[in-house]
């Protein structure tokens, strides 16, 4: 057991290390779906009402290709096919948490540091895997805890927690696996976020026809669709636990023999040799910004591209949903802020999709920390690059990129939504533009990150709690009932609910203004101190 050696101690720097962010996305993984019970018991009070939901959700494809199969009319099962997607977030958060004490350790070289103490080969993946996995679990009782106080089932609450858990430990499991895989921390959340984007494919196209349909047989090739198939309050199938559990054993025992066999910064793989000599392109701060971004960025561009097919096939099932319940429409239209039906789902998804393009943001100005603590920043300012040239480099991503993420997600839902109706003239300028007016408050995300970066660059992965409270307020604060200070929190409370809301020009101009004010604030902070500072 030496290769195991200080495991403990590792854990609990790493739950030191996150002793804020966990708790954070643990209980806001667990609350949500107990927030959607006490939400649908009131929008779905009655066994009619919930039948004449399943009638669309049960049969539409599009609902059912992302949430999946509704198992059960009864209250319980709604929930679940409403939670359909979270299962993909902790899987992606859980990729997220694995990669970050592991492979980025080594890329930052703190973990050569620590091999140096009495500390075994294995014990930084494992107290990762430990941690991400633990964390996972609470997830499953705290919502068995909460699901069962609402009056539903304990074993159906149970097996719902398990099926969210199960998503994360196997993911994490995955991360494990590509950390081994590749030298760089890049390369192994990619491959990892990857695999995670191929199981909910394969999950999609599975779902897509209906329970018993012909392709329903791909499900039992993805573990997310093994975790939906256990079917909570639906006639739980526990038996589907043994193959999580087996698989992640499974995983869990390679990325182990993995890490045994490599050096410590070392990956599998050896890195492809580039060029003897570097492209023009790559004389400026410019050229090396695009070549450390673009990858990243189209893979964002991808995934916008994909949720606005999604959300444009959706939309047309959103009112024959809400038809023949007033209370439900009643609480969609509350969330779009307008009344048309159509109109309000595309303002609340937009702005979820505003909310993911500030995470791409947060990502893209926190590149400037990544090289920073990575000691390349400092040499290469030591030439004759300025620091607000080399900052440049970066910032032109977090302003231009989700610029391009949201035109692309616009346009995909515009004209799927577009062609459904027979009227693409009409409905893409609409969509894109809703699309595009979450921008300023995507900027302003943006913008405390960079004044994190500049004036407290050892605080800087606060943003990401700032982007989880912004995200809770935003998609639960009307139907949480928040006093109107708490909403005015969150800067795209303040984005007119478009398409359909009048269009006020105040609330882009107050968020440029706020905008701009911490950019120079984080910049003239950069420019005075010491680079690579904590």
């Amino acid at each position: 057991m030496k290769a195991l050696a200080g495991t403990g101690g590792l854990v609990r720097l790493i739950l030191r290390r996150d002793r804020f962010l966990l708790p954070a996305w643990v209980l806001v993984a667990a609350l949500i779906p107990v927030n959607f019970a006490a939400a649908t018991e009131e929008l779905l009070p009655t066994v009619t009402d919930r039948l004449q939901y399943a009638g669309t959700t049960g049969t539409n494809p599009t609902f059912l290709a992302l949430y999946g199969p509704l198992y059960s009319n009864d209250l319980g099962g709604v929930i679940v096919q409403r939670a359909g997607f979270l299962p993909v977030v902790i899987g992606l958060i859980s990729v997220l948490t694995v990669i970050r004490h592991t492979r980025a350790e080594e890329e930052a070289g703190r973990r050569e540091l620590l091999g140096a103490t009495v500390t075994g080969r294995g014990a930084a993946l494992a107290a990762a895997l430990a941690v991400t996995m633990a964390a996972n679990l609470v997830i499953a009782v705290l919502l068995a805890a909460g699901m069962t106080a609402q009056g539903l089932p304990l074993a159906g609450s149970l097996a719902f927690g398990l099926q969210l858990a199960a998503g994360g430990c196997v993911f994490a499991a995955v991360a494990g696996v590509t950390a081994q895989l590749s030298e760089g921390a890049g390369a192994a959340r990619g491959a990892a976020i990857g695999a995670l984007g191929g199981a909910f494919v394969v999950r999609m196209a599975a779902d897509v026809g209906g329970e018993g349909n012909a392709l329903s047989w791909l499900g039992w090739l993805s573990p997310l669709g093994w975790a939906q198939r256990m079917r909570p309050y639906g006639g739980e199938r526990w038996w589907t636990l043994a193959l999580i559990a087996a698989l992640v054993a499974v995983l869990v025992a390679a990325a182990g023999a993995l890490s045994a066999r490599r050096d410590v910064g070392a990956g599998i793989l050896p890195p492809k040799l580039g060029p003897a000599g570097a492209a023009p392109r790559l004389s400026g701060p410019f050229g090396l910004g695009w070549r450390l971004q673009s990858r990243p960025l189209y893979g964002w561009l991808a995934g916008f591209a994909a949720l606005g097919v999604v959300y444009g096939g959706v939309a047309g099932g959103v009112k024959d949903m809400v038809a023949d319940n007033p209370e439900l429409k009643k609480f969609f239209t509350s969330i779009g802020g307008q009344p048309g039906i159509i109109d309000a789902f595309f303002a609340s998804a937009m702005s979820i999709l505003g909310l993911i393009a500030a995470a791409y943001a947060v990502s893209a100005t926190l590149r400037l920390r990544t090289e920073e603590a990575g000691r390349r920043a400092e040499p290469l300012l030591a030439t004759a690059t300025a620091r607000l040239r080399w900052a440049a480099s970066h910032l032109m991503f977090s302003l231009l990129g989700p610029a391009a993420a949201l035109t692309v997600a616009g346009t995909a839902a515009g004209l799927a939504h577009g062609l459904n109706v027979g009227d693409v003239g009409r409905e893409l300028p609409r969509v894109l533009g809703a699309a595009l007016a979450q921008l300023p408050a995507v900027w302003l995300v943006a913008a405390i990150a960079l004044a994190l970066f500049g004036l407290a660059p050892r605080f800087t992965g606060a943003v990401w709690a700032a982007v989880a409270v912004f995200a809770v307020i935003s998609m639960f604060g009307a139907a949480l009932d928040l006093n109107q200070w708490i909403m005015n929190v969150s800067p795209f409370t303040h984005i007119p609910k478009l398409p359909g809301h009048a269009l006020t020009a105040a609330p882009f101009g107050w968020l440029v203004a706020l905008t701009a004010a911490l950019s120079v604030l984080g910049l003239a902070g950069f420019r005075r101190r010491d680079v690579s500072a904590h």
